[in-house]
């Protein structure tokens, strides 16, 4: 078992240093021939050593979780770059064995119908609330904020964000019907609400997320301007001035895009304009890690716009405005496990040292993602009709208060 993951990890470091305490207590060095991070690891169990050979994909992160893969004398953040780093481009034939396997297999996984929607949703969004205010804004923003200096706080980012959306969403006179597909904890239907008299519909699958967002509404005195329903976008039956779907179509699967996209131009009048607001990829097709399908977001997918463009062509939609923001959720995602980390004893006590590591795993990975393997967000505006928004973009930056 040794020999073979001696054998693997030989090919698979070619950058950086990785060392690997075993169970037994010796030592292998694994130095690439470019330059990059160096990390060291422990190995503690048996276990854990033939997990990672079966499938490292998966076996890593609850190594980690298990507190059976531990750092030594370096951080997290540290580990996990040196094999970023090196996992893009690997050509061993594990890797690329488990590759294939995952993109094979995830027209299933991600076959995301009403009913495993909802489970999926409820798996991430419906844990306590109060996990989210110790690491989000005060908005609840969980989302990728948008940066226009680098001394923005956080609040400040993802107000910019709010802002920027609007902007390309063309809230030029009060009272314009407004869906907001993943309206979160309502953040964003009640900014478009207050800020641009907007008359928001928000809709979610999760339970825990509506009441939340159903009790802001109250407290604001937005209830006559403002609902929120329980319910699937595929069920909507009425038309809108506007739709946003910010961070949602991470979750509706490949194999729903074409109603996704089918059901956002029945649901935009004539002059409509709509917002689609996600993560993706800059690379390729790809499959989402087996780790984080399993424990964070079943079902869930960043796409590359390959695979998102042919749905919007046979919807008979409007590209309009396609914006990509790089490193702006990493800079999110940063400050997101500053906060965490400080609230750690609390998230402890509301969950366990196991949920904090799966935890920590998640957003550290999440940030390298973007810093080291393509991911970005897109920004899709989308019309029906040609002659919806102006001919160049300089009412965006207008609009949204942004000189950038």
């Amino acid at each position: 078992m040794v020999f073979l993951l001696d054998q693997v990890l030989k090919r698979f470091i070619k950058a950086g240093v990785l060392d690997v305490i075993l169970p037994d207590g010796t030592k292998r060095h694994y130095q690439g021939k470019q330059p990059g991070p160096f990390a060291t690891i422990h190995v503690k169990t048996e276990k854990a050593l033939k997990a990672l050979l079966l499938n490292s994909g998966l076996a890593f992160g609850e190594g980690w979780m298990d507190g059976e893969i531990v750092a030594v004398d370096c951080s997290l953040e540290d580990v996990l770059g040196v094999l970023m780093l090196n996992i893009q481009g690997s050509h061993h034939f594990l890797n690329r064995l488990e590759e294939k396997a995952r993109f094979i297999t995830r027209f299933f996984r991600q076959w995301n119908n009403q009913r495993r929607s909802r489970h999926n949703v409820a798996h991430h969004y419906d844990l306590n609330g109060a996990l989210y205010d110790l690491f989000l804004d005060k908005d609840r923003q969980y989302s990728c904020a948008y940066f226009t200096s680098d001394d923005m706080s956080l609040e400040e980012a993802q107000l910019a964000k709010k802002r920027h959306i609007a902007a390309k969403l063309r809230l030029d006179r009060p009272g314009l019907e407004v869906l907001d597909i993943g309206c979160g904890w309502g953040g964003m239907a009640l900014t478009l609400a207050k800020e641009f008299g907007a008359k928001v519909t928000g809709i979610t699958l999760s339970r825990e997320q509506l009441q939340v967002a159903q009790q802001r509404a109250r407290d604001e005195g937005l209830e006559g301007q403002v609902q929120f329903l329980l319910r699937d976008y595929r069920t909507l039956n009425r038309q809108f001035d506007r739709i946003v779907s910010v961070g949602m179509f991470e979750h509706v699967g490949i194999g729903q895009y074409d109603i996704y996209f089918r059901t956002v131009r029945q649901a935009l009048r004539p002059d409509g304009i709509a917002l689609v607001h996600s993560i993706g990829r800059m690379d390729c097709p790809g499959s989402t890690n087996p780790w984080l399908d399993k424990y964070i977001f079943p079902g869930g997918y960043s796409p590359a716009l390959s695979e998102v463009l042919p749905s919007i062509e046979r919807a008979g939609l409007w590209m309009t405005d396609c914006e990509i923001l790089r490193l702006h959720y990493a800079k999110t995602i940063r400050i997101w496990r500053e906060r965490f980390a400080a609230n750690r004893d609390r998230i402890i006590a509301l969950y366990d040292e196991r949920f904090c590591r799966m935890f920590e795993f998640y957003l550290t990975g999440a940030e390298l993602s973007f810093r080291l393997q393509g991911h970005m967000n897109f920004q899709l505006q989308l019309t029906p009709d040609i002659d919806t928004v102006p001919l160049t973009r300089e009412y965006l930056y207008r609009e949204s208060g942004s000189d950038r």
